[in-house]
């Protein structure tokens, strides 16, 4: 089979042919339909040797829907034929954690990276860039339905990472879904989105489902405004020097209750520390470098919580996936074949890419 391999470190992305993996024990075989490119493969593939916890070589690809191909002897879940996505975190199956469905969190994650197994499918672990994917466990797939699978990929990580972040703020927003809000002096919840690509797009969909928060985007294209107005923000800005004083404005003068900031940069987080009321929430999700100095009394306004969302729980998923397949959630992709995943890499790079890039099969 064909596969898109991590061959050393800091070299480019390989497209071979390897062998088709046989489902042993409680393995599952699954035929890919779409596999996922993010920024995190980005990160792999430029990380210095020693820099993370796997061995080269191994098949890239954290986001992945297919179908179900083959079962090994053992095997439980979804049947031969039925179409899954697959959940990416994979821990050690055994901890509280994991059997709560938080292998995102696993107790023994630690160990699992000392004994550079990988932790988790496309991290050191073979992933879904390739014709076949082999999955530990049949408890790792979701079923999708008739969810299309360049719908489903996405929303293994960049859906389901959006969601959680938005899960863990929840508490500071209202829970009706009707969407309406109240911001600019209304006495409605409010929650800025920084950085609307490809989690923030999500984010925004996931918060006029789930909350009746105010919605405000920012970010520094135009463009990424535009597909935040398609997907429902209320309002959005450029970044600017005052941003911080135009969401406060925009929530009523006293600053919005969360910040969902998926960029992660230094100027992102001094204008989620500016925008923020009192009491808020901040969630760091994305890895731009920047950093925070969380000291009493300081910079931070009191109160404030902040959380570092990572991917998310089984639970979430299957919640995502019904929010996509209900229409209320749809990913916005570009999509190519598997045997232009080099190109596809390098347009991510460059920044080309609107929402999230997708391999399907040639």
């Amino acid at each position: 089979m064909r596969a898109v391999r991590m061959t050393h470190w800091g070299g480019p992305p390989v497209l071979t042919e390897v062998a088709r993996p046989t489902p042993r024990a409680d393995e599952v075989l699954i035929r890919v339909e779409a596999a996922g490119v993010c920024r995190s493969d980005l990160h792999v593939l430029d990380a210095r040797p020693g820099a993370l916890p796997y061995r080269t070589p191994f098949t890239l690809g954290h986001e992945v829907a297919g179908r179900v191909a083959e079962l090994g002897p053992g095997a439980t879940g979804p049947a031969v034929g039925e179409r899954v996505a697959v959940y990416g975190p994979w821990g050690c199956g055994l901890c509280s954690r994991c059997a709560a469905g938080a292998e995102n969190y696993c107790d023994r994650r630690a160990d699992l990276d000392a004994v550079r197994t990988g932790t988790g499918v496309g991290l050191g672990r073979d992933g879904g860039m390739a014709d076949f994917l082999l999955v530990p466990s049949g408890r790792l797939l979701v079923p999708v339905g008739d969810l299309p699978s360049a719908q489903a990929a996405p929303l293994s990580d960049a859906g389901l990472t959006a969601y959680h972040a938005v899960s863990g703020i929840r508490p500071a927003l209202p829970l009706d879904g009707s969407g309406g809000g109240g911001g600019g002096g209304g006495g409605g919840a409010s929650v800025a989105v920084i950085g609307v690509g490809g989690l923030g797009h999500l984010a925004v969909q996931i918060l006029r489902a789930t909350t009746s928060a105010r919605v405000l985007a920012v970010d520094v294209r135009e463009e990424a405004l535009a597909l935040a107005d398609a997907c429902g923000a209320h309002f959005g800005t450029l970044l600017r020097p005052d941003t911080a004083e135009v969401l406060r404005r925009q929530a009523g003068g006293i600053g919005v209750d969360a910040v969902l900031d998926f960029v992660g940069s230094h100027s992102s987080l001094e204008l989620a520390v500016g925008a923020l009321r009192a009491g808020g929430e901040l969630a760091v999700v994305g890895s731009g470098g920047g950093e925070l100095t969380v000291r009493k009394p300081g910079g931070l306004p009191p109160g404030v919580r902040i959380s570092l969302p990572f991917w998310g729980t089984r639970p979430e998923l299957e919640e995502v996936v019904a929010l996509a397949r209900k229409g209320v959630v749809r990913v916005e992709t570009e999509e190519f074949a598997l045997s232009s995943a080099p190109e596809a890499i390098d347009r991510l790079r460059s920044g080309q890419t609107r929402g999230r890039t997708v391999l399907v099969p040639d």
